[in-house]
């Protein structure tokens, strides 16, 4: 429940807001957990730190006209929203799907503000996207869109200023015909500009696989609290892009059975465990369904009805989009006997699913803190493009884990300074909120 000092705050935001779903549940979300921050810090709320932070500092939306392959002129819209850079610039991915509005594109924001505070590393928050669809168009159509976009975007963005990255929609593909074009217009190799880069031209290794992997060392730590081991458990995991599917790889490495896994046609069950290199080969390679993976695997049985979280399991991890898994699922996970959850998505669980699984007790990781990996590894690139440098993936990875490890150490020990023991919503809640206050406090009335 929102404590009565904030209510009037959260009544603003959909006053000044209106019919932006998913930013609204994304505020409420955070400030069901401000109460005891503002009783033990009352300068925040004389300093008005909450509202300052619900209202971007920054919203830039934009015509985005392109031709396809036949020559018919289309027209997109973009957009931007550099939400808060308290703490550096602006970071946070690109959406390219037909369901990007401006109140997604700000709830995305809003969390991403607080989960780049976890990683300890300097990046503010931002998000940005458009309502254009990348599936089903040529290589030739997706790079005339990049350049149009890029050629609005360009002037809002920088190093030092704001970086986006790749998101839905948009990999290293998208990502180096955006890059070519802001080289062109600027007629700069400003590879800090853009992070998901192409390993041969400024990439990291492992960004690729840092959401998963992240996701995965998160999940550890959290069965590690309460003295269970990942090795010999079951998991099923929603989604089938690249965090799914690393998500599944780090997984398998530990022990687990994954043995389901879904994309926007259903889901494919797999009692044997997923084939991993038949999977990537499906959704990597032929760009294809996994209905395709069900014809190649034997044993596997792909459904379009009901939900992958009928799937009885002792892990699930919800890695495909916001608001996925419902309070309905919730329940019938735990009659199911899951043991813990962990967000690779944005918000995938809906708040009656959270509740559900907080008054369970059972282990929940809220994805501002489970799915940093990306965006840590993303900073990590930034500071090899800044220093002119190249790390070997193994040292990669080996940041990424101490990172992630370092974000449930925080998350669970500022749960339990503000008597929420176990609780990491909140410990998430509040150590990033404390981080990005104070950096605002320290910067005065902007």
């Amino acid at each position: 429940m929102i404590d009565e000092k904030l209510e009037p705050i959260y009544d603003e935001v959909l006053k000044r807001n209106p019919g932006e779903v998913e930013f609204h549940q994304a505020v409420r979300e955070v400030l069901d957990s401000l109460g005891p921050v503002i009783a033990k810090h009352p300068e925040f709320a004389e300093r008005k730190i909450i509202q300052r932070i619900c209202e971007p500092e920054r919203q830039i939306i934009f015509r985005v006209p392109w031709t396809d392959d036949a020559g018919q002129v289309h027209i997109n819209r973009g957009m931007r929203v550099e939400f808060n850079s308290a703490l550096g610039p602006y970071k946070g991915g690109l959406r390219f799907h037909p369901s990007v509005n401006l109140g997604i594109v700000k709830f995305l924001g809003f969390e991403q503000i607080f989960k780049n505070a976890l990683t300890s590393l300097p990046i503010g928050g931002g998000k940005g996207g458009s309502d254009f669809d990348p599936k089903g168009r040529s290589d030739a159509e997706i790079m005339h869109f990049c350049q149009s976009f890029m050629t609005e975007l360009y002037r809002h963005i920088g190093e030092y200023t704001d970086v986006p990255a790749g998101d839905i929609g948009v990999s290293t593909r998208e990502i180096g015909y955006l890059f070519g074009q802001y080289k062109r217009i600027t007629n700069r190799y400003e590879s800090g500009v853009l992070t998901g880069k192409g390993t041969q031209w400024g990439g990291a290794l492992v960004r690729t696989e840092a959401t998963g992997y992240g996701l995965v060392y998160f999940l550890e730590c959290m069965l590690a609290s309460r003295g269970l081991e990942t090795e010999g458990r079951s998991a099923v995991v929603s989604g089938s892009g690249n965090v799914a599917i690393y998500a599944i790889s780090k997984l398998q490495d530990m022990g687990v059975k994954v043995i389901a896994c879904s994309d926007s046609n259903g889901y494919v069950h797999d009692a044997d465990g997923i084939d991993l290199d038949l999977l990537k080969q499906v959704k990597e390679v032929e760009r294809a369904r996994l209905t395709r993976y069900a014809e190649k695997r034997p044993g596997a049985r792909h459904s379009d009805r009901g939900t992958i979280w009928q799937i009885p399991c002792d892990i699930a991890l919800p890695c495909a989009t916001q608001n996925e898994l419902s309070g309905k699922d919730a329940a019938t996970l735990l009659e199911n006997g899951c043991i813990a959850v962990a967000e690779g998505a944005n918000m995938p669980a809906s708040p009656e699913a959270v509740r559900a699984f907080t008054e369970a007790g059972i282990l929940f990781g809220p994805g501002k803190a489970a799915n940093a990996g990306g965006v840590a590894t993303s900073a990590l690139e930034m500071q090899q493009n800044a220093s002119r440098d190249s790390w070997t993936a193994d040292f990669t990875e080996k940041r990424l884990a101490d990172i992630m490890r370092s974000i449930h150490r925080l998350c669970f020990e500022t749960a339990d300074e503000f008597g929420a023991e176990g609780d990491l919503v909140k410990g998430a809640n509040i150590a990033g909120f404390q981080r990005v206050a104070g950096g605002m406090v320290a910067l005065g009335l902007i």
